[in-house]
């Protein structure tokens, strides 16, 4: 597998130059892309999506947060970048489980004005244009969370029963596997049990896509927990192309995807500090906010410090 070869170490050479660049120079900020030479597609909660022919789209990811199914109106800045790196280590990472949306086809060659792709470099890739399907594969390994609110209510995560007397944080005996429905812009997404996915997408897809997930999260956790960082949670996004065949798709174990705690900071029993939005759900909860559009404004220094935070955990993983 990759993650065994000379390869990583090349491809986390790459990273960790490139993220050094950041905090040496910072990235100019990008709220909303505004690319003229091609058709856009959608513009979700964070990510812009163009069409490249027919077979290809241009993923644009920004520096907008979505917080509580909420679009906030200040950006964090560089952001974007920082996704779009952590997830293409980590789609190269688990290259081997599933294939992953990114196409061989290069920026330049999508888009070959110089001005258009100034505005998008480090933060668009080329992928696959693929079905995406309607679930929300999220794994948790451990108690945090909604997970932690349902646990307090009926001793049980999304229908899954779990031992008793388990403390806020604590880690699971085992990570689960709690499926979500994928809401528009706008609309939360609403968690749902695994028979729901399978009358959903059938029976082989369903079983599919929980099975690479718990693989995927397992993988990952290990090699995170070397680097100092706790996957506490995550989701995965997939879709299938004209063969049926299942692909990782969207973002892959990113701060806004993913819970990741400091190892070295871990107890049970309370909510530890966190290098994802975490930090930005902390400040809202502290709000007179009914977690409705439209979202409240950050102050200066939460945005500067969630950025700080993501930066971190690229670091700490491509190191």
């Amino acid at each position: 597998m990759l993650h065994n070869g000379s390869n990583l170490r090349i491809i986390t050479d790459l990273f960790l130059v490139f993220s050094m660049g950041i905090r040496m120079k910072a990235p100019e900020t990008l709220y909303q892309s505004d690319i003229q030479s091609l058709p856009l597609i959608h513009r979700g909660k964070v990510r812009d999506i163009y069409a490249v022919g027919d077979e290809h789209l241009l993923v644009v990811t920004t520096d907008r947060l979505s917080a509580f199914d909420v679009v906030l109106p200040d950006p964090i800045p560089g952001k974007g970048i920082i996704l779009t790196e952590t997830s293409n280590f980590w789609f190269s990472y688990m290259q081997d489980i599933v294939p992953n949306q990114v196409a061989d086809i290069s920026l330049e060659q999508a888009l070959p004005d110089e001005q258009e792709r100034a505005q998008v470099y480090g933060r668009a890739i080329v992928v696959k244009k693929l079905k995406a399907l309607p679930v929300e594969a999220i794994v948790r390994g451990y108690l945090i969370g909604s997970g932690w609110k349902d646990y307090q209510h009926s001793g049980s995560v999304c229908g899954i029963p779990l031992p008793a007397n388990l403390q806020m944080a604590d880690k699971l005996p085992e990570a689960i596997y709690t499926p979500s429905t994928k809401a528009a812009v706008g609309d939360h997404d609403e968690n749902v049990d695994f028979d729901y996915t399978r009358k959903l997408i059938g029976d082989e897809l369903a079983q599919q896509i929980k099975d690479v997930s718990l693989k995927l999260y397992t993988l990952a956790a290990e090699y995170a927990l070397q680097r100092g960082i706790i996957i506490a949670d995550t989701k995965f996004e997939f879709g299938v192309d004209d063969n049926g065949k299942l692909t990782l798709i969207d973002e892959a174990l990113t701060p806004d995807s993913s819970r990741f705690w400091p190892a070295d900071q871990y107890q049970p029993g309370i909510s530890p500090p966190s290098f994802d939005k975490q930090y930005v759900r902390d400040y809202l909860e502290s709000l007179d906010w009914d977690k409705k559009a439209p979202g409240p404004s950050l102050p200066q220094e939460i945005a500067d410090k969630t950025a700080e935070k993501y930066q971190e955990a690229l670091q700490r993983l491509t190191q």
